[in-house]
């Protein structure tokens, strides 16, 4: 059974990676700061370490360096997230075993494919469009749904509402669900389903303090067609619930109420959109995402199979790997900017990799290509790095050798 350790994660990433990864038959252990991280470590030398860092990369190079002392811990990889750090960073991790660093918020269709690729397992993530956004006025926690339901992000909000109740000590809170840009179906039924569970998965919320701002009549359907819900309101206006949930001056405008009391959050609450991107989102910061994080398009040219198989074993956790036996093939199929690096045999039949190396030059192609060959004479390794190889590497090297190597070429690219 695979096994991960997850590291300084806050709450809710904690309790949804551990629901995501426990549903995949994933040993799941927690840790709290590096004291409590590096005996549980060293204990269960896990197949994935995950860590969250708040501040500073700095933070955590002392528990990284130690991970990196010890014989079996330095073989397993690192995937880590945390504030926007600069390129030289990102490279720099890449001696501890670090394979990802993601910026948050975490696009997380790629934080799950690249938790995947380590695990050899394919996580189901929802793409679904989807805004989700939370702000508590008092007592009452208004969740505000648009262009769709994502199930991720439902899944989430079961986690941010506990947090939300928690911290700001409600003891009854109230819950309004504003749906109105929302036209579900019947297909939607079961995501709807999630979203009242994950709602009322807190005891603390009980259904008669619910209520549902909605014009679609699928809603109002469902709801009215599921005993469970009973007590669960669906109102067509804001005024309807405005009596019962809102305190305030019945002499007031319903214009100031929705503004004063609902619309403008309570001060010092811990509030928000539930930051749950994905790669495809329209205003992910593609821009700024780094190194590490990008998905690696790599060429393996290589006629043995057991080289092939050691490096698409050993670079599947960063990136996508295809495979070519022969340089003549590599160069017959090859495309602008189709990949992110070569990893090239020198010896092959017909075409060499001394061959694959003239052919970038002639035609002015910027590719970065490692040779990894059991050719060892000297004048063939100094041709090939004059003729641009950024790297020669002796068959064999041990793996985390070769993906070191990768990332650092990667890193030094962008």
């Amino acid at each position: 059974m695979k096994s991960v350790l997850i590291v300084d994660a806050p709450p809710m990433l904690r309790e949804f990676l551990k629901e995501k990864l426990s549903a995949e038959q994933v040993t799941v252990e927690t840790a709290d700061g590096q004291r409590d991280a590096l005996p549980k470590f060293l204990s269960m030398l896990p197949d994935l370490l995950i860590i969250n860092i708040e501040q500073s990369v700095i933070d955590i190079i002392d528990f990284l360096e130690k991970k990196q002392s010890d014989p079996n811990g330095k073989k397993i990889p690192v995937i880590m997230s945390g504030p926007e750090i600069e390129r030289y960073e990102a490279s720099e991790l890449v001696q501890y075993g670090v394979i990802k660093y993601f910026t948050r918020p975490i696009q997380f269709d790629l934080y799950f494919d690249a938790i995947g690729r380590v695990l050899h397992l394919a996580f189901a993530v929802d793409h679904t469009p989807s805004v989700l956004d939370i702000h508590l006025n008092h007592d009452i926690i208004f969740i505000e749904m648009a262009m769709g339901l994502n199930r991720e992000k439902i899944m989430l909000l079961k986690y941010k509402l506990s947090e939300l109740i928690e911290k700001n000590k409600l003891l009854l809170p109230k819950v309004v669900i504003m749906m109105t840009d929302l036209s579900l179906s019947y297909v939607d039924g079961l995501n709807m389903e999630l979203l009242l569970e994950n709602i009322t998965a807190d005891k603390r919320i009980i259904r008669r303090n619910i209520k549902i701002l909605s014009l679609d009549k699928f809603v109002s359907d469902f709801i009215e067609g599921h005993q469970i819900y009973e007590g669960i309101q669906v109102v067509q206006n804001l005024s309807a619930v405005l009596n019962s949930l809102v305190e305030g001056d019945v002499n007031s405008s319903l214009e100031d109420m929705i503004s004063d009391k609902i619309l403008t959050a309570s001060k010092d609450s811990d509030q928000g959109s539930i930051e749950l991107r994905f790669n495809s989102d329209a205003h992910k910061n593609s821009d700024k995402s780094d190194a590490l994080t990008e998905q690696v398009k790599i060429a393996v040219v290589d006629p043995e199979l057991a080289t092939i198989k050691q490096l698409k074993d050993t670079l599947e956790t960063i990136g996508e790997i295809t495979v070519f036996m022969s340089a003549k093939d590599f160069l017959a199929q090859l495309k602008p900017n189709q990949f992110n690096i070569v990893i090239s045999e020198m010896y092959m039949p017909e075409v060499t990799g001394l061959d694959v190396l003239k052919y970038l030059i002639e035609k002015r192609i910027d590719l970065p290509v490692i040779i990894y060959s059991r050719i060892v004479q000297k004048e063939l390794i100094m041709q090939s790095l004059k003729m641009g190889a950024s790297s020669y590497l002796i068959k064999p090297q041990p793996s985390e050798v070769i993906l070191q190597k990768v990332l650092e070429i990667i890193n030094a690219k962008q």
